[in-house]
């Protein structure tokens, strides 16, 4: 009997005469983590790793935000840690998934709710405007600009996919790719933690995926108090945080590190 399937984990066999819906088995391969609001043990076999945003127009000093005034120190705190956990997870067989925006450039794939965020009054630069010197739009599919940050160079293997909203599972094969994936447990990591990343990891939660979101591998420009209220709602109400060191450490990569923040 031959396979098919586009998946190593998804795939069936069939023959002229008969077809075998049994998947390829997966042993489990589990590994045990401190975490908020309890200790998590997960499934390596079956998680995915979603990186969300990390692109020039957010982390780049010469990126969009930086060119409106906003202080992109902060999003540039998750570069380290995920540059540090990618290879670590991509080595244990675990998927790397890249969610970033990414507008059309007739910006047709954008409604007027979601211009309006970042041009309020219809005068500055907003998604999929022009910034100065620059031939493509703000987050244009494509362009510089919607790029991933050098430092985060993707891997062959990396899965890409675009949005256009705050959240990566509206109008995206995000969801279809995780479940041909056969994947239920989800990392979180990216910016901004209280927009896109939290917005997604909500999703997913109500899609019934495991979500764990790492605290150093995530951030956001918004005020302080906006971390400490996603923290907060991801252990009440959509899953855990835990640190990608402590993962990293859990995984013999290195020392017993930092526990979540209370």
């Amino acid at each position: 009997m031959k396979q098919i399937g586009s998946s190593s984990a998804n795939r069936w066999r069939v023959s002229r005469d008969a077809v075998s819906l049994l998947r390829p088995p997966r042993p489990a391969r589990p590994v045990t983590i401190d975490a908020l609001p309890q200790q998590v043990t997960l499934d390596l076999a079956r998680t995915a790793m979603i990186v969300i945003d990390m692109q020039n127009d957010f982390c780049h000093p010469d990126g969009w935000l930086a060119s409106i005034g906003v202080d992109i120190a902060p999003a540039r705190t998750p570069i380290a840690p995920l540059a540090a956990i990618l290879p670590v997870l991509r080595g244990r067989d675990v998927p790397v998934i890249w969610v970033n925006w990414g507008n059309r450039p007739d910006r047709l794939n954008l409604s007027p709710s979601l211009l309006h965020v970042y041009d309020p009054d219809g005068e500055g630069v907003g998604l999929g405007g022009r910034l100065p010197g620059q031939g493509d739009g703000v987050l244009e599919l494509g362009s510089w600009n919607a790029a991933i940050v050098d430092e985060l160079a993707p891997e062959t293997g990396d899965i890409h996919v675009a949005k256009y909203r705050m959240s990566g599972f509206w109008d995206t094969p995000l969801d279809a790719i995780l479940r041909n994936l056969r994947v239920d447990t989800l990392l979180f990591g990216g910016v901004n933690l209280d927009q896109c990343v939290m917005t997604t990891l909500q999703d997913a939660g109500c899609l019934g995926y495991d979500c764990i979101l790492l605290e150093d591998c995530a951030a956001t420009t918004s005020p302080g108090f906006c971390t400490d209220a996603t923290l907060y709602n991801v252990r009440q109400c959509f899953g855990f945080t835990a640190v990608g060191g402590v993962l990293r450490a859990a995984l013999g990569e290195i020392p017993e590190t930092t526990a979540p923040s209370p």
